[in-house]
């Protein structure tokens, strides 16, 4: 990956982490397509993706559902796992509180 696209799915990454953060969920779902998809020249992280997927839908997103879903048929139930406990140690450190679905 060049530099330049390096630099962009940085900043695409930077800017949604901080629109999740701030309880956007449709970036809680973006952050799981760009990394489920490399989009923006991310790299492709499946973990990374469920984890994303799983906060989106336990914020009410059925598109997030859905996502989690299809991937979690490519990963091992210790990735899956992982991916769980990086959802939950974000939730805890951000201190993200859980919109009503």
């Amino acid at each position: 990956m060049g530099a330049i696209s390096q630099k962009g799915a940085e900043f695409l990454i930077r800017s949604r982490l901080a629109d999740a953060e701030a309880g956007d969920v449709d970036a809680l779902f973006e952050l799981g397509v760009t990394y489920s998809t490399g989009r923006g020249g991310a790299p492709v992280d499946l973990i990374e993706a469920h984890k994303w997927f799983n906060l989106a839908a336990l914020n009410g997103s059925t598109r997030g559902q859905e996502c989690r879903a299809e991937i979690s048929v490519e990963m091992t139930a210790r990735e899956i796992a992982e991916a769980q406990r990086q959802a939950r140690a974000w939730l805890s450190v951000t201190g993200y509180q859980r919109r009503a679905a």
